[in-house]
């Protein structure tokens, strides 16, 4: 399992895929929303979604583990 950290606090703003589906390295999975910006979460390897460990509106903050890819 490969665990997808927030690289900064802030709050999830839009979760973009499901727990069972398959991801492409570089592609967005969540955006992140601090100080009124933007902040995309994206994975650095293909693999399928295992679980997620936020929702949006949720407060996160910098290392917090947002999901976990096989």
């Amino acid at each position: 399992m490969k665990k997808i950290e927030a690289s900064m606090a802030g709050t999830v703003w839009k979760v973009l895929v499901e727990v069972g589906e398959e991801v492409k390295a570089g592609q967005t999975v969540i955006i992140l929303e601090s100080m009124k910006m933007e902040i995309p979460v994206e994975v650095m390897m293909d693999g399928k979604v295992a679980s997620l460990h936020t929702a949006e509106g949720e407060f996160v903050n910098d290392g917090d583990v947002l999901l976990e890819l096989e």
